[in-house]
This record gives structure tokens, C-alpha cells and sequence, in this order.
């Protein structure tokens, strides 16, 4: 028998502390601190948007554990809109993704990060675990559904569908 130890986890944001930070604890996030990073972006749920963070983090368990990592989780929630044509143009995803593989490219190349495997988070448009909205949306595939549940279910594949396809494709070479 073999065994084979790695970590996985998931990376979607960054929190600032200081030392007296009011330590909130809510919903899937987790935590508030009170503060917000003023360096990086934020989502439209106050969420930071953090690649180096990424790799940092890959970095830090890394140096710390001495085992291959994994990213299991990965994405930007999002309100998207559906055009009349019936498309989505979500470049911010795709840029928010970008950035993120970017960053662990770094970590593994220049760093020397093990990480053996990337998702994103996630294929499908689902009913955001964090919110309990359908309106914050994640997937590369778009849902036709409210947050009421009215919507025919239609999928319509977003623009992110077919960049991240043919990021698989090239085994992660080709972001653009």
C-alpha cells in the first residue's frame, strides 16, 4: 500500500488584522476584522482580491508543512448578466482567474511550490453557500434561475467557459 500526503484547501481571500482587531465570525467567509486591504481590489460582496495572497499562501504552508499542495476551491462570485443574445461576458472572472494561476505559475516555477493540482470554483452556477443567493454567481456556465426560483434552468456557457478550456487545454500555458 501506498500513501501519498498532501494538503488541499481552499483560497478565495486575504483578511487584514492588527492586534486589536474586532474578531467577527460570520457566514462561509468567516471572519471580519474591521478593516479592509486598501492595496488589492475588492469584490462586490466586500471580498478582497488577493493573487499574491495566493501565492503566498502556497508559500507559507509549504515552508511550513514540507508537502505537496493542492488548491481544491478558487473562484470570484459575481453578478452576471445575460445579454439578449443569450451570452455572458464575464472578463472579470476571467481576469480574476488569470491573475490567480498566474501567481501560482510563480510559486511553482520561481519558488519551487509542489502543487499538484488546480480547480476552479465552480463549473456550474449553484446557490452561493456564503449568501444563499443565486445572484452571486461563480460558474462557467450560467444558470437560468433567480433567486425566487423563477428561470427556465437553461445553461448558457459564459465567456469564461471557453478561456478556461483552452487554459486546460494548454495545461495552463495559454491565458490569454
Amino acid at each position: 500500500m501506498v500513501l501519498f500526503i498532501f494538503i488541499s484547501y481552499s483560497y478565495y481571500l486575504t483578511h487584514v488584522i492588527v492586534k486589536e482587531s474586532p474578531l467577527e465570525f460570520s457566514g462561509l467567509n468567516g471572519v471580519k476584522t474591521g478593516y479592509k486591504n486598501q492595496h488589492v481590489e475588492q469584490s462586490e460582496w466586500g471580498w478582497s482580491i488577493d493573487p499574491k495572497g495566493l501565492r503566498y499562501s502556497l508559500n507559507y504552508l509549504y515552508d511550513r508543512y514540507q508537502l505537496p499542495l493542492m488548491i481544491v476551491e478558487n473562484g470570484l462570485g459575481a453578478v452576471d448578466t445575460l445579454t439578449p443574445d443569450k451570452k455572458v461576458h464575464d472578463d472579470y472572472r476571467i481576469a480574476y482567474l488569470r491573475s490567480h494561476i498566474e501567481e501560482m505559475k510563480k510559486a511553482v516555477a520561481i519558488d519551487g511550490v509542489p502543487l499538484l493540482g488546480y480547480m476552479a470554483w465552480g463549473p456550474i452556477d449553484l446557490i452561493a453557500a456564503s449568501t444563499g443567493e443565486m445572484k452571486k454567481r461563480y460558474g462557467f456556465i450560467y444558470v437560468d434561475l433567480d433567486d425566487e426560483g423563477n428561470g427556465t434552468l437553461e445553461r448558457i456557457k459564459k465567456d469564461s467557459f471557453y478561456w478556461y478550456k483552452k487554459v486546460i487545454a494548454s495545461n495552463g500555458d495559454d491565458l490569454t
